[in-house]
């Protein structure tokens, strides 16, 4: 198994498991749309002793609008006091 590290966009920071075979882009869904991160650079962590294989992704692209704040505007609870 081999861990992508994602760079960018809506989901920085995060990590995902993949398959060994997995191609040099990630489509992923968020939210109502779907964001694109493409392979940056050789895996690493390749040994048989130093941990999975990992690689870096880098944020491309999002097929739709990406807008934070109505995710939160949905949670909210409003009143008229």
């Amino acid at each position: 198994m081999a861990i992508a590290r994602l760079h960018g966009g809506p989901l920085d920071g995060q990590t995902l498991p993949l398959d060994d075979d997995a191609s040099d882009r990630l489509i992923l869904p968020y939210s109502e749309t779907q964001v694109v991160y493409e392979r940056a650079g050789e895996p690493e962590h390749t040994g048989e002793s130093d941990g999975p294989t990992s690689s870096e992704f880098h944020f491309v692209e999002a097929e739709g609008d990406i807008d934070p704040s109505t995710d939160e505007r949905d949670d909210r609870v409003t009143s008229d006091d």
